[in-house]
């Protein structure tokens, strides 16, 4: 083959989000509870990592500090190659605004907004244009089934519907990390996959990583990798498929 035409050589897998000797501790009254020990920790750009393990493992803390809702006590944290310490609650909102969407179990929805304007609501607030906006909130809702309820409220949605919605919110802003927990635990099996096979097109699309917490094997089956958490520490990091 010609040098010339040959296609150019594949570099490594940007790392989307890297923790090291990662330990935050929680007081509770006169106790101190541990609740990271030593994690280390890396999500590739497009990868869906599942984060497993009892009440009290360590989820949620490695889902807060990636987030940026907490921070480390001892370790390090980066983000798009960027080293996380304690900051500004405006710099955190900056970055969290910009590089990161969520998911919550509980929707989180605001209830006075209509569908279409709770999942538009992270472009106004990036500043992206009145036309690309309505463009990509009409694209997410007709891909997660909700292009018909879109002047609805959320009170008069179902629960899987209404994780539909946050789960729109999440992804219409393109984001670099999404962060979701038990994304999948209000959806049917049917409703389970369309959302599955969304956000894995939308990690390949745009490169975004997933760090998802779940006790769901529909989900576990469709991720990457798993990491099992016991007491704070890692016990198991495999591929899925393996």
């Amino acid at each position: 083959m010609n040098p010339s035409t040959s296609p150019p050589p594949i570099g490594p897998t940007p790392t989307v989000l890297c923790l090291r000797g990662v330990h935050k501790t929680y007081r509770l009254g006169e106790h101190i509870v541990p609740a990271l020990r030593g994690v280390d920790l890396d999500l590739q750009a497009g990868e869906m990592l599942a984060l497993t393990g009892p009440s009290g493992s360590g989820k949620s803390t490695i889902l807060n500090l990636a987030g940026l809702i907490d921070h480390a006590d001892q370790g390090q944290i980066t983000l798009r190659g960027q080293l996380i310490g304690p900051m500004r609650e405006t710099e955190a909102t900056l970055l969290r605004r910009d590089a990161i969407g969520f998911i919550f179990q509980s929707f989180n929805l605001v209830p006075v907004m209509t569908v279409a304007e709770n999942v538009d609501f992270p472009l106004l607030l990036n500043g992206t244009p009145t036309a690309e906006r309505r463009e990509r909130v009409a694209e997410i809702l007709l891909a997660v089934g909700l292009h018909d309820h879109a002047q609805h409220r959320p009170d008069a949605l179902s629960g899987g519907q209404r994780q539909r919605v946050a789960i729109a919110r999440a992804l219409v802003k393109r984001p670099t990390l999404v962060i979701a927990d038990e994304p999948t635990a209000s959806l049917d099996s049917h409703t389970a996959d369309q959302v599955l096979d969304l956000m894995r097109e939308q990690g390949h699309a745009h490169g975004a990583a997933f760090l998802i917490a779940t006790h769901d094997a529909r989900l576990l089956r469709r991720c990457d990798r798993a990491i099992a958490l016991l007491d704070g520490q890692i016990q198991d990091d495999q591929g899925v498929h393996e």
